[in-house]
């Protein structure tokens, strides 16, 4: 009663709930009292402060090309599902301090590892060492998705060098 529920994925079940404000995402789950709702901008402040990714970051980020969502990591390692637009791709790029596993779950992959480009199907894979240059391309008409597997010393994504990108990105490094 008097109450806003949200969940952007998990099933949201409330009993006997009043003058409450509660969103589920897949990182975060806020619960308030509605009265005090108007607190919300200080306690994101008070998280940024205390060096809280959620407070700045999903899950879920948004590019030209797509999106991707991180689904776990730990220590050495990042798992990621990235949907790729049909006609879209990624920059040409490499990592200095990781290694990437993609295996395709959806759609048809155009993959450039190292000086090889190749089509990769539902269910097939590559790795790509650290090191080697790479790029992600969607040449079908269905959204792509691969499941990437990061392993490393260092999963940021910040450690990107980018050769070329249609989107005119500058070049990161670390």
């Amino acid at each position: 009663q008097n109450s806003y529920l949200r969940s952007d994925g998990v099933m949201l079940a409330a009993l006997g709930v009043q003058d409450l404000v509660v969103v589920a995402t897949d990182d975060v789950v806020l619960v308030a009292d509605k009265s005090r709702a108007q607190e919300l901008s200080p306690m994101v402040a008070r998280l940024k402060k205390a060096g809280r990714p959620e407070a700045t970051t999903s899950s879920l980020v948004y590019r030209p090309w797509g999106w991707f969502r991180t689904l776990a990591e730990g220590n050495r390692f990042k798992v990621k599902q990235i949907s790729v637009k049909p006609g879209e791709r990624l920059s040409l790029q490499k990592h200095l301090h990781r290694s990437e596993h993609w295996v395709v779950v959806q759609g048809c992959a155009q993959v450039t590892n190292g000086e090889r480009v190749f089509l990769l199907h539902e269910n097939e894979s590559t790795f790509i060492p650290s090191g080697h240059r790479h790029r992600l391309e969607n040449p079908g008409k269905l959204p792509l998705i691969i499941v990437e597997v990061q392993s490393g010393s260092y999963l940021g994504e910040d450690d990107i060098i980018r050769e070329d990108d249609v989107y005119g990105r500058v070049e990161t490094t670390l």
